[in-house]
């Protein structure tokens, strides 16, 4: 198998050389000069993709300078990446391989973009977007240490190409990852998803240590360090399915109160508003989707929490709310549509099919639910 990567800059040389030292022959180009002990490097594109298997694409897809974190950006315009490097090198890859090599983009670029900008430039080879969750200073350990591999093919299947790609990683990998196959988009939005989190988890925690400084008589480690080790719902898989949105009488109102204590306190920022905005706006979402399919809708509890006869801070109720400002009506019989509230509602959809008949639509925002009626899975658009 041999191997080559494209662009050898700071993740692809570190990359390129971490492979070469598993004993894999490595060849690679830059259009910049580079030097390696490990890696063979090529004065020309053509030259590094002649006998390769497998090609790696590592170019930079750049933001612009203004927006790097360095000085505040927040208030500027939002910007996509610069994908002019990566499309170009694309498709000279691709004007210069074949159907026997396999051209695999590991740059980091948002959802959509693979499918709309990368996959018409290719006509000659095959394709997988394989991202890398690498961070610099740890390169060269991140690249067979990860903590997933990410194939993404076109429909999300596991195909011969996706098969290659793991086969080869197989041997590489020191920490036995998992592996995520799934759409082009999908891996997309994992790997930047995967960034987002970390940015609003370290958001969070000095959030708390600002707040430790205007209220006083708070060690910011004492209290982050208990929740740091609160494993049953924040540092776990809980709460990591999507559905209905936060509910219950603590949360929604607890955000609501530390929006009160963000402006008492005067930190100047206010993330929970933008976690309450956020909340409406998703239910807004949902009632708009719900409502092509009839302003009929019958849903199958009223409560926060299944289980629970409590509709306190409900989530049903206010997705309930944005259907009849939009002009919906919430019924109790002959519904066009039977909203499942809860993921476990399979007795409420059961009493809600006696007053309805096989062509009512079920909208499950659980995606769990398989019936002889026409269900939309919400939150699934493969």
């Amino acid at each position: 198998m041999n191997i080559c990567f494209v662009g050898l800059g700071k993740l692809g040389m570190p990359c390129a050389e971490a492979i070469a030292q598993k004993g894999v022959p490595v060849a690679g180009f830059d259009i910049e000069p580079r030097t390696s002990s490990y890696v063979v490097i090529h004065d020309s594109l053509e030259g590094a993709l002649l006998d390769a298997n497998i090609v790696f694409v590592a170019v930079p897809t750049p933001h612009d300078p203004h927006y790097d974190g360095r000085a505040p950006s927040a208030h500027l315009e939002p910007k996509d990446f610069d994908y002019t490097t990566a499309k170009s090198v694309i498709k000279q890859c691709d004007d210069l391989m074949n159907k026997d090599q396999l051209l695999v983009l590991i740059s980091t670029v948002l959802p959509g973009t693979v499918r709309r900008d990368i996959v018409p430039l290719i006509n000659n080879t095959r394709f997988v977007y394989n991202p890398y969750l690498i961070a610099m200073g740890t390169v060269s350990w991140d690249m067979v240490n990860p903590e997933m591999l990410m194939i993404g093919t076109e429909d999300g299947e596991e195909t011969g190409d996706a098969k290659e790609l793991i086969e080869f990683y197989a041997p590489l990998m020191e920490n036995n990852p998992r592996i995520v196959v799934g759409t082009w988009d999908e891996c997309e939005c994992i790997k930047v998803f995967y960034n987002t989190f970390i940015s609003a988890k370290i958001g969070l925690v000095n959030m708390i240590q600002d707040v430790a400084e205007k209220q006083g008589n708070i060690n910011v480690d004492v209290v982050t360090a208990a929740l740091r080790d609160s494993t049953q719902r924040i540092m776990g898989p809980a709460y990591m399915r999507a559905g209905m949105g936060d509910g219950g009488a603590c949360h929604p109102r607890d955000n609501i109160a530390l929006r009160y204590m963000a402006e008492e306190l005067g930190l100047g920022y206010d993330l929970f508003e933008a976690i309450m905005e956020a909340r409406e706006m998703q239910a807004a979402n949902m009632a708009e989707a719900v409502l092509q399919y009839g302003n009929r809708i019958l849903f199958t509890s009223d409560s926060y929490k299944a289980g629970v006869d409590i509709k306190a801070g409900s989530y049903s109720l206010l997705v309930q709310q944005f259907v009849k400002e939009m002009g919906g009506e919430v019924v109790d019989d002959n519904p066009d549509v039977i909203f499942k509230v809860h993921e476990s509602d399979d007795i409420e959809l059961d009493f809600a099919f006696a007053l309805t008949d096989i062509s009512t639509v079920i909208f499950d925002p659980w995606r769990s639910h398989v019936s002889k009626n026409p269900v939309r899975h919400y939150g699934n658009t493969r």
